[in-house]
């Protein structure tokens, strides 16, 4: 009886322990889980607050091209404004060519001052305004009952400052009864004197389509404010509750209102929740310079929020069943002996170790199937061990195919470890550069740092233009590559030292081009030195033979095909060393083209009125949206400017060459000039959550043009700078 109540006694023990385990183990899991709910709830709140801050910045930099756009027609015919105070009956010739230069001009006026033609009305104010039946001249609408624009804040306080103004947004009720804003400037006469102002009214219709294109999320919306809180330009009604929009505006203009500032971006942010109960946050931030308006965010935290709260609850649920895994676990444990236990414990913590650094490895390859129609790409990675030192890994960027292939010394972890750090510098120089050589010099120089234990690293690295065909390449040491266009023949390689080795090596960099159907075929030496039973190698010349008989093979079919005569060729022999291929094929696509147009300037300012009709006519001919050729144009211009200043030294005239393209599927613009070398595509992507001081000059010109394009894409060929910039034609793209 005294040992049955022992034993009981013991059972009760053994199984109180168990449940504290389990009680202790619910309690860090929850923990943990709260934790990881709240950090991952702050990481959320700062992306959203990035995604806010850039933008609330694009909408400026789209609005502000637009008011400078406007602010440089109207201060560079000030000159000749001026020559014609002497010459009343020529001032209506000279403002209708400044409506002529803008869609979005409504109308340019000259108001002069009172009295200030003797043999004129006492109030003139010639004006010159859009219709749609073309342009239309009022010699003196001040003539008009009740427009006496001494009173307008347009005319008064250009006249009062002697400085350039813009007025607030206001419905035009002289002719075109539209929403405009009126940007103005002083005029001096010849003799020094004060004559009036000159302004030019810029229709606000465009506002709409910039402010509510692109959000962050479904239900987000955009708002634009005067710098008093007055309201400019709002979404459709049907976009958003009209409780929440006039909660949004009370909001930015309560001065009691809890407003927090993000820290990097400057930007504001109020928390409100709506009528419905949602809890939502509007952004909001002051345009730099004048005119001073608020642009406004609007987003909720339902959709902001919504799959982490579901990952939460489904977490919670696989964590009840964690717990009772854990018993059971924890059951079976205790019926074994200490030194089993242990062992065991070993043994799985190394093979889960293997086991998470093989899947490590696996994830940092490209599993995605790489979509472009100019290439077909694929390979295959068969560690010799769980973790191995080969490598391979390709992107796209910027309509350019960066692809790589490397074999670590050794075989194991530290070959996996070494492998790996190659292979992020490889993604991270690629991000940034184009150029395999010098991206080949900069991973060396990283990898010999700190190599005390003397590893290399043989790698090949390839950037393939996919609308060119041009292949930039870089060897270091590496097997020599199979190029195939109707015959597998070596590539030609220079012969460049492995990474790791020497610091101060010059990695040289080749080019070649391939002709459409080619193949590249890299591989490590994991497969021309697989040995079968009787120690033979697989060799270069089965590598061939293969690769001979399947010419018309897509790369999938070519890898398969030498997979499966290695396998028959080794005929179950030990795999003795990692086995790596890519197969990289290029298949252009020709397309039917539905227009073609050439446009040839110097590199001069002057000529962008030039470019922007040449893009306004092919936006036209492809019934594009006005908003979508108006992006174009913007697009087009920055890029245009980047050459002007950037290809040719001052004072050096040059051409530069626009050709554009249409196909159904895309719009592409090819512009040439035969300026010294500069690679725009190979700027570091700007950093729209600084401030403007903290940010470095430059950059921002092409930063817009990537936002604006779909792909941008830079070659040098032939000593000339070649720029593709390509739009996608779908039918939001047009009317």
């Amino acid at each position: 009886m005294g040992k049955l109540l022992n034993k009981i006694r013991k059972l009760l023990n053994r199984r109180t322990w168990i449940t504290l385990i389990i009680v202790l183990a619910a309690l860090l899991l929850e923990l943990f889980s709260a934790a990881q709910y709240y950090y991952t709830k702050q990481l959320l709140e700062n992306e959203l607050e990035k995604k806010a801050s850039i933008e609330i910045t694009m909408k400026a930099i789209l609005i502000k091209s637009m008011l400078n756009t406007t602010e440089q027609v109207l201060n560079s015919h000030v000159t000749e404004i001026t020559k014609l105070t002497d010459e009343p009956d020529d001032i209506g010739d000279a403002i209708r060519t400044i409506v002529q230069a803008n869609d979005f001009f409504k109308g340019v006026g000259l108001a002069f001052k009172p009295g200030y033609y003797e043999d004129n009305d006492e109030l003139f104010e010639p004006w010159a305004f859009n219709t749609q039946t073309g342009v239309k001249v009022r010699e003196n609408i001040a003539k008009r009952g009740g427009h006496d624009y001494t009173n307008l804040t347009f005319y008064t306080e250009p006249m009062r400052t002697g400085k350039p103004y813009w007025s607030d947004p206001y419905i035009d009720s002289v002719e075109t009864h539209s929403l405009i804003t009126t940007y103005s400037v002083p005029i001096i006469d010849r003799q020094g004197r004060q004559a009036g102002i000159a302004g030019i009214d810029l229709s606000l219709e465009w506002l709409r389509d910039t402010l509510n294109n692109r959000h962050m999320y479904p239900s987000s919306y955009c708002l634009l404010l005067t710098d008093d809180g007055k309201l400019i330009s709002q979404p459709p009604k049907s976009h958003i509750h009209y409780k929440d929009f006039d909660d949004a505006i009370r909001l930015i203009n309560d001065s009691n209102a809890d407003v927090r500032v993000v820290a990097k971006s400057k930007i504001k942010v109020i928390e409100f929740v709506n009528e419905d109960g949602q809890d939502a946050c509007v952004f909001f931030h002051h345009m730099k310079g004048n005119p001073h308006w608020q642009v406004a965010v609007v987003c909720y935290d339902n959709e902001v929020f919504g799959d982490l709260n579901k990952i939460r609850l489904r977490t919670g649920l696989f964590m009840l069943l964690g717990f009772l895994l854990l018993g059971y676990i924890i059951y079976r444990f205790l019926k074994n002996n200490k030194r089993m236990a242990q062992n065991e414990r070993e043994k799985d913590r190394i093979d889960t170790e293997l086991q998470v650094a093989k899947r490590i490895q696996s994830e940092m390859l490209p599993h995605d199937d790489l979509s472009h129609d100019n290439v077909d790409i694929t390979a295959t990675l068969l560690p010799a061990r769980e973790v191995g030192g080969d490598i391979y890994d390709y992107f796209l960027r910027d309509d350019k195919l960066f692809f790589c292939i490397g074999d670590a010394s050794g075989k194991g972890m530290a070959s996996a470890l070494i492998m790996s750090v190659t292979h992020s510098m490889f993604r991270s120089f690629g991000s940034r550069e184009s150029h395999p050589a010098r991206i080949m010099q900069k991973i060396n120089q990283a990898v010999c740092h700190g190599n005390e234990s003397s590893m290399f690293v043989t790698f090949f690295i390839g950037v393939l233009d996919l609308p060119t065909g041009r292949l930039h390449y870089c060897n270091a040491g590496h097997d020599t590559p199979l190029i195939v266009n109707g015959e597998a023949l070596p590539l030609e390689v220079i012969s460049n030292i492995p990474l790791g080795v020497d610091v101060d090596w010059f990695y040289e960099g080749q080019e070649t081009e391939l002709k459409p159907g080619s193949f590249l075929l890299l591989y490590t030496d994991g497969l021309t030195e697989a040995m079968n039973a009787h120690h033979q190698q697989f060799g270069l010349q089965r590598v061939k033979d293969v690769v001979n008989e399947h010419l018309e093979a897509t790369s999938q079919q070519l890898l398969d095909s030498l997979l499966y005569a290695s396998s028959e060729f080794v005929n179950g022999a030990e795999q003795s060393d990692d086995l790596t291929m890519l197969a990289v094929k290029f298949t252009p696509q020709e397309e039917e083209t539905i227009l073609h147009q050439e446009l040839s300037i110097t590199n001069d300012l002057s000529h962008l009125a030039q470019v922007n009709d040449f893009v306004k006519n092919i936006g036209d001919e492809l019934n594009f949206a006005p908003s979508d050729t108006q992006n174009l144009k913007l697009a087009i211009e920055e890029a245009v400017v980047n050459v002007i200043n950037y290809a040719y030294p001052a004072g050096e005239k040059g051409e530069i060459d626009i050709e554009a393209t249409a196909t159904a599927t895309a719009l592409r613009f090819k512009i040439t000039d035969n300026g010294v070398a500069f690679a725009p595509t190979d700027a570091p992507d700007v950093d729209t959550s600084l401030t403007a001081e903290e940010r470095q000059i430059g950059g921002l010109g092409i930063f817009l043009v990537r936002q604006l394009m779909d792909t941008i894409n830079y070659e040098r060929i032939d000593g000339k700078n070649v720029l593709t910039l390509t739009k996608k034609i779908d039918n939001k793209s047009s009317n």
